[in-house]
């Protein structure tokens, strides 16, 4: 007999939230349980990147306490068995990835198990179990920070990846949580394209599907949900920009270093369309993100292109996922820091995609934003709604 179980999976770069606690951190959760009330899922996946903020000694326990409230709130309470995985240890540096993983099972799923990946077999999933401590011992998941020596031109940072793997209703699932490497300078970042990162970006989405792939557990359908911190090609984007500019690039003092790209109109009094820095990327009509979903801008989005033959995606229909304001009265503004994009993103294996149920796509699969008019922090969250095609047997 088919059976078909709502999942809700959801991806979430939740850092703002720590260092700016408040009424963020209120609409945050308020969003999120309107978007299980609305689908009303059988069982969740929330994948959590930068768990504690960039500050995380000192908001550690603030991350705990966020995870809590979930766990024990009212609108949740219909998912009588979960596992949480929060890997907090940030003085063991060697190891630390700030992921954290919850899953939810409602109580009419009967027919779910788990993977011990130590002993290699699935145990049926019954009652609450929360990890919050070192995950190192902990059987039922794979977590693992990208080696030191992978990047050794780049500061080491706390990416990596956290697998876990289920049996719904008779289908096996590998759900991975990912954070991959940002780009720490925009005028690196548009000297190339590919640039740099983007090319340290694709060896360590590569490094993650090989990882997950290995025959020391049989491989199985995937997800891979986290913040990928995809860019668009920021080379040929300026170049699209400015088309009809005068660019200006303005050396450090005795120096050939480019500190500074000025685009300036070159009519209407020269007025600056576009200025890059390492840190500022200020376009005049911004807008341009935001019309029609940026769809515009999207010939620009090619990271994902290149893994093709081994992933695939559902239509992005929303705007660039980053980096918006953190400022509350400001929820659909970016801020001047980064080029917009698709950071945020559900991606999964060609058998993964085959078990999405479509009997009616329009509302039976939906991959979208959490909270697009209401702040949530500097990444909206990005979710995939969809029925798994199984066969229970």
């Amino acid at each position: 007999m088919e059976t078909f179980p709502g999942v809700l999976l959801v991806t979430a770069n939740v850092g703002s939230l720590f260092d700016n606690v408040g009424k963020i951190q209120s609409e945050w959760l308020q969003e999120l349980y309107k978007t299980v009330h609305s689908y009303k899922p059988q069982f969740i996946a929330l994948h959590f990147q930068e768990v504690g903020g960039k500050d995380y000694t000192a908001n550690m326990n603030r991350a705990e306490n966020f995870f809590t409230s979930i766990k024990s709130s009212e609108e949740m309470r219909e998912y009588d068995r979960f596992r949480i995985y929060v890997d907090n240890q940030f003085t063991t540096e060697d190891t630390f990835t700030a992921l954290g993983s919850m899953y939810f099972i409602h109580r009419t799923l009967k027919n779910i198990k788990q993977y011990d990946f130590k002993v290699k077999d699935f145990r049926t999933v019954t009652g609450q179990d929360t990890c919050m401590d070192s995950l190192d011992r902990v059987s039922t998941l794979e977590k693992e920070k990208f080696p030191k020596n992978f990047w050794p031109d780049f500061k080491w940072s706390r990416k990596g990846f956290m697998r876990t793997r289920w049996i719904i209703h008779n289908q096996g699932l590998d759900l991975v949580n990912v954070h991959l490497f940002h780009d720490a300078s925009n005028l690196i970042a548009c000297k190339s394209s590919p640039s740099i990162y983007s090319e340290n970006r694709r060896r360590a989405l590569r490094y993650v599907i090989e990882r997950i792939s290995e025959s020391c557990h049989s491989p199985l359908p995937f997800f891979l949900f986290g913040d990928f911190n995809f860019r668009l090609d920021t080379f040929g984007l300026v170049q699209h920009l400015s088309s009809s500019a005068e660019v200006k690039r303005v050396t450090k003092h005795h120096s050939d270093e480019v500190w500074k790209i000025i685009c300036e109109e070159k009519d209407n009094d020269h007025q600056v369309l576009l200025q890059i820095e390492e840190k500022l990327f200020a376009y005049l009509h911004q807008a341009v993100f935001r019309e029609d979903n940026g769809r515009e801008l999207l010939k620009f989005d090619k990271e994902v292109a290149k893994f093709w033959h081994l992933i695939r995606e559902e239509e992005i229909k929303f705007p660039p996922s980053y980096p918006y304001s953190e400022d509350y009265t400001k929820p659909t503004q970016y801020m001047n820091t980064r080029c917009p994009a698709w950071c945020d993103r559900i991606l999964m294996s060609h058998s993964a995609q085959e078990f999405i149920h479509r009997k009616d796509e329009a509302r039976s699969v939906v991959y979208n934003t959490m909270g697009p008019t209401v702040c949530m922090g500097d990444h909206k969250p990005v979710f995939l709604s969809f029925s798994l095609k199984t066969n229970d047997r």
